[in-house]
């Protein structure tokens, strides 16, 4: 799936104003940001793991990244990311542009605690250049998400 079956995604859903494709690249957290002027925390990265053999992807803030203790405790199993190259087959999207909604019917979504922070978060939308606007409340119903976990810690604050 890319971005234009994204789009036609979210229009359906009746989220078609939400979508934005852009010149700039929206591939990373910081060029994400940087194009949607936005800070980088907004930005609802979506990380791509294989648990007990299947694709999980789990939704987290810009700022946070996978404790592995956390993850372990609620997995039971050690974070594993999926093979970059795999991404297509396994979730639907390409790096770079993997997003929460519009995924293949086996993939498991969450999303984390890390997000809760914010009125408004920015997931990719199918390519390295779109993007979407969202509540948390939208995010969570467009993502059928299971659950919002713990699984990440964020960058402690500097003195």
């Amino acid at each position: 799936m890319g971005s234009a079956e994204v789009k036609a995604f979210l229009a359906g859903k009746g989220y078609g104003d939400r979508f934005v494709e852009l010149e700039a690249s929206t591939a990373t957290v910081a060029e994400a940001a940087a194009a949607l002027n936005c800070a980088p925390a907004q930005i609802a990265k979506t990380l791509s793991f294989i648990v007990e053999g299947a694709p999980v992807l789990i939704v987290a803030a810009g700022d946070a990244k996978v404790d592995n203790r956390r993850f372990k405790d609620f997995f039971h199993t050690k974070a594993v990311m999926c093979p970059r190259e795999q991404l297509p087959e396994l979730v639907g999207f390409e790096a770079g542009g993997v997003c929460p909604f519009g995924v293949n019917d086996t993939v498991k979504v969450y999303l984390d605690e890390s997000l809760k922070r914010f009125e408004t978060v920015y997931p990719a939308a199918g390519s390295g250049h779109a993007a979407a606007k969202f509540s948390l409340d939208e995010l969570y119903s467009l993502s059928g998400a299971l659950a919002f976990i713990d699984v990440c810690k964020l960058p402690q604050p500097q003195a």
